[in-house]
């Protein structure tokens, strides 16, 4: 089994940051999602805008633009890249809400942790904002799709019965 090198690690084994400096600087997009999952009753009062603490959707959208500019400051070895675009898109379902974050950039690396983190800090910022109502929710994070860079696009195979995130 030929396996690529983990590449932030060094020769000894210890954790270090990649050098991107030699890489070509290419437009880069990455799509997150996140699924929280919550009562019904939760979903209805947030659908009707009967939540202990505001304009929950509108404050978790920004919790999720503002944390993708901060990446770097939760991932300790992330590199600190020039975002062109950050959105994060909430559609409350029947008892979630479906969280989809897209991250572009024109850079030497990445934006797939841009995307995370955004879809991450949107879900954690629901869950602080409702959990009065629901403690028992959970969410779940992962990367749908990533363009750009040496190894082009990455989809994610859907989930049976699963819509698709939609790139532009």
């Amino acid at each position: 089994m030929n396996q690529k090198p983990l590449t932030h690690l060094d020769e000894k084994g210890a954790a270090r940051m990649v050098d991107v400096g030699d890489k070509e600087v290419t437009a880069r997009e990455a799509v997150a999602t996140a699924t929280l999952t919550m009562r019904e009753a939760t979903a209805r009062r947030l659908r009707a805008g009967d939540t202990p603490k505001g304009d929950v959707l509108a404050t978790a959208r920004i919790a999720g633009i503002q944390a993708a500019k901060r990446t770097p400051e939760w991932i300790p070895l992330c590199h600190g890249i020039a975002l062109t675009s950050v959105t994060v898109d909430l559609e409350v379902k029947r008892a979630s809400v479906e969280i989809t974050a897209t991250a572009r950039a024109v850079d030497k690396t990445g934006v797939e942790m841009e995307a995370l983190v955004a879809a991450s800090a949107a879900a954690l910022t629901l869950y602080d904002m409702l959990k009065a109502i629901d403690r028992g929710m959970r969410f779940e994070v992962e990367l749908a799709e990533k363009r750009g860079g040496r190894s082009g696009i990455w989809t994610r195979a859907p989930k049976r019965g699963a819509k698709r995130a939609q790139v532009k």
